[in-house]
């Protein structure tokens, strides 16, 4: 495989379709021992070209967005589950029509765009975004239920009896969490709106059920799963990942362009930015593995061939540090980010014009088929 990669002289993203199949594989498989829906979230993997291989394990996506509930509709075939924090009048009709699901964040929401909705599409089912209260997510930025957080009613806002017209709940509590830390939440959201649930006709759990993780309990997700359903048959039961299904499907590759070194640390400045193709790494913050070396999380690393990574944006907060190697690094010389498919490809940017890697397919063969390629047309386009 190294040695592929090292055949390609621009950065890009490869997807491989080994991986991927396996990981839609597993999915399909819990979806259909545990009876329920799994559908993939477009927040973290929204490359249209491979839907064809998609539809042939799952039938639905959502959304978060009117370009996102189109890309459903319009190419992987499906009208989508769609939530947004906030709808705008000016789209509520054709997210609408272009969805079979649409879920409130609030009853202000609803109240003001439920009969427009209905009126642009009959068989849409709606839905509210409930909050529990509780997750374990440990960093804020990515905890959908922290206190003072924009999203989801609270079990003390909803009425006794809901509106007619709604028959679902929607609640994300997750973030590339195990199938204990769903087994606990469940509790809590049962504890808060199972009260409410002979009112419904099913229920979305949202996205974070890391499945496709080597370590992920799948058993015991089947298993809370069908308890769940004994208990409350009425309930279609909807999971929604995003991570789960391009997890380990393939990485970045890029190059080291130059290396500098200021009062002795070393830099090996790349053809890619953390800022621009891998924004989580700064956001999060997290440490990409890199193919070959020893990641040194937070600080530079003591010994030989210990290197920053830096990009090749003119942000000076464009870099991480450190990784230390097997050998000196030399220019030309290609470094591998490992798991760089979900999240990443759908946050990139084209600030400072620099370079977006390549999208690129790897299939079972063994070839690489270029799924697009950036361009300056693309960077223009973008502020025209």
């Amino acid at each position: 495989m190294q040695m592929i990669f090292d055949q390609i002289k621009v950065p890009a993203y490869v997807l491989e379709e080994e991986k991927l199949r396996r990981n839609l594989s597993l999915i399909k498989g819990v979806a259909d021992e545990a009876g329920i829906d799994i559908i993939l979230a477009f927040k973290a993997f929204a490359l249209w070209k491979t839907f064809p291989i998609f539809r042939e394990y799952i039938n639905s996506t959502t959304a978060s967005s009117l370009s996102e509930a189109r890309l459903a509709y319009e190419e992987f075939g499906a009208p989508a589950h769609t939530f947004s924090p906030a709808y705008t009048d000016f789209e509520i009709e054709d997210i609408s029509r272009m969805s079979s699901h649409l879920t409130f964040n609030s009853l202000s929401q609803y109240e003001r765009h439920h009969e427009k909705a209905l009126e642009t599409n009959p068989n849409l089912k709606l839905g509210i975004r409930v909050n529990p209260e509780y997750s374990e997510v440990g960093t804020d930025i990515y905890n959908p239920c922290a206190p003072g957080t924009r999203f989801g009613v609270l079990a003390s806002q909803l009425p006794d009896r809901l509106p007619e017209d709604i028959t679902g709940f929607h609640c994300h509590c997750h973030c590339e969490s195990g199938a204990d830390v769903f087994q606990r939440t469940l509790a809590h959201i049962e504890e808060k709106f199972s009260r409410w649930f002979d009112q419904l006709e099913w229920i979305n759990f949202g996205g974070g059920h890391l499945m496709t993780r080597k370590d992920y309990d799948i058993q015991l997700l089947i298993d809370i799963m069908k308890d769940f359903k004994k208990r409350y048959p009425n309930l279609k039961v909807i999971l929604e990942p995003g991570s789960a299904f391009a997890w380990q499907t393939g990485p970045l590759v890029s190059h080291v362009v130059d290396i500098v070194e200021n009062n002795d640390i070393k830099t090996a400045i790349l053809d890619v930015s953390f800022t621009c193709h891998m924004p989580d790494c700064l956001e999060m913050p997290y440490w990409p593995t890199v193919r070959g070396a020893e990641t040194i999380e937070g600080e530079y690393g003591e010994g030989e061939n210990v290197y920053r990574l830096g990009g090749n944006s003119c942000l000076s907060g464009d870099w991480m540090q450190s990784w230390k190697f097997d050998h000196p690094l030399q220019i030309g010389e290609t470094i591998v980010f490992e798991d760089m498919i979900h999240y990443t490809t759908v946050k990139t940017c084209t600030f400072n014009g620099i370079t977006h890697p390549d999208i690129s397919f790897l299939d079972s063969k063994g070839e690489i088929h270029l799924l697009k390629r950036f361009g300056y047309e693309d960077y223009k386009n973008r502020m025209d």
